[in-house]
């Protein structure tokens, strides 16, 4: 292990750019991995939740970030079989910012990156995909490929490249596929002028399917829950199916609906829900999306993947910092983080089995009792906002900030 070399990470996502931003204030030297040339993707989530936030804001960079444009949802609504129900409040969180920031992903990624750029041991390369890893005579990870041909030292190896993770394949971490019932295809669709936004719920639910319309502005981010290989079907019926069924499930979407004009419109997103039994070896730690690949359900993706980040600066930042071998310390992050994912992750699961299961195969005819309970009990909407805002095992900032940037 080479105490001049950085630590790579592998992958410009939330997990990936949180880490390196949180290393490099503590004066670790870091290179951030990037394969595309921008953060401009629309399948990225968008949900930056209160937990997230309090992070933010407790390195003084909250007001910065809130300057990003956003929506904010401190109130969640659902229409489910024709009618509108109120499930969950964050208003009473005791946070800074008790709200979902509804933030395109690319401003946050981007925020992050002139952030960490303030600091000269931050090093961010934009087109640079790593392919595979290096390993030194003892059978320890000791750097990266990249598909340049290039072959790029580490001091240590974080994997926060996403949940098709090229390095945690190529490290033979063991995988547990919890499976998932859906997939998922998004695309666009324009706001008429003069058309209200909050018309049209974040999410519907009805006998014939599931759409959640993000607002972005003049355009509804829309994602459209569908069974899990169903897409070539749903191509077989063609454009013009598609867009009815869309217009018939969220009719605030029918004006718009149209600009959908074939399947190069609509992407799909094959959903996985999977976790790591072992997130490190040494010289390399999986975090993120890399290490548990979440559903879309309640959209803690990001803020999941954020608090992994957390924990792994809380950890081997001041170590890192101090020149000390991190190898024994990386079964600590997964230590910390364990019980969350597993908890959100049976959340998740258990959703898939009593709401999106049912919908997928025509079975929703009345109204869950938790959902009318919500909705007429005010209090209890405060169960649900607590576990969607700050999930499990919140974390807080303790790496340390160096001296010479204090």
């Amino acid at each position: 292990m080479s105490a001049a070399a950085p630590v790579v990470i592998v992958g410009g996502g939330p997990a990936g750019m949180v880490a390196g931003l949180l290393l490099a204030r503590a004066g670790v030297r870091v290179t951030v991995l990037e394969k595309h040339k921008d953060f401009l993707r629309d399948f990225r989530g968008d949900t930056v939740h209160p937990s997230t936030l309090e992070l933010f804001h407790e390195i003084g960079l909250l007001g910065e970030l809130l300057e990003e444009p956003h929506a904010k949802l401190d109130t969640m609504t659902l229409n489910l079989l024709g009618g509108r129900y109120t499930i969950a409040t964050m208003k009473h969180l005791p946070v800074a910012a008790p709200f979902v920031a509804m933030m395109p992903q690319w401003d946050l990624l981007d925020f992050i990156a002139g952030q960490g750029r303030r600091y000269p041991t931050f090093d961010l390369r934009m087109s640079t995909e790593a392919t595979g890893l290096t390993y030194d005579a003892g059978g320890r990870v000791s750097g990266v490929t990249l598909a340049s041909g290039e072959a790029l030292p580490a001091r240590l190896v974080i994997a926060a490249d996403g949940r098709r993770s090229v390095l945690r394949a190529a490290a033979e971490l063991p995988l547990d596929d919890l499976g998932a019932p859906m997939d998922v295809l998004w695309f666009r669709v324009p706001v008429p002028a003069g058309t209200d936004m909050s018309e049209v719920a974040l999410g519907t639910v009805d006998r014939s399917g599931m759409v959640v319309a993000i607002p972005r502005g003049d355009y509804w981010q829309c994602a459209q829950v569908i069974e899990k290989g169903g897409f070539p079907a749903i191509e077989a019926r063609g454009i013009a199916a598609f867009r009815a069924n869309v217009a018939a499930l969220v009719p605030g979407l029918a004006a718009g609906i149209d600009a959908v004009r074939s399947f190069d419109d609509v992407k799909l997103l094959a959903v996985a829900l999977d976790r790591l039994t072992r997130w490190s070896r040494p010289g390399l730690l999986a975090i993120g999306d890399a290490a548990h690949a979440m559903s879309p359900i309640g959209g803690v993706g990001i803020n999941l993947a954020v608090q992994d980040a957390v924990a792994a600066a809380n950890i081997l930042a001041a170590p890192l910092a101090a020149g000390a071998d991190p190898d024994p310390l990386l079964a600590r992050v997964q230590a910390r983080r364990w019980k969350p994912t597993v908890r959100m992750q049976a959340l998740q699961r258990f959703a898939h089995q009593r709401v999106i299961e049912p919908m997928l195969r025509g079975e929703i005819t009345r109204v869950p009792l938790a959902v009318r309970l919500l909705d007429r009990i005010p209090l209890l909407r405060r169960i649900p906002g607590r576990v969607l805002g700050l999930g499990f095992g919140r974390q807080h900032v303790e790496s340390p900030l160096a001296k010479d940037f204090s």
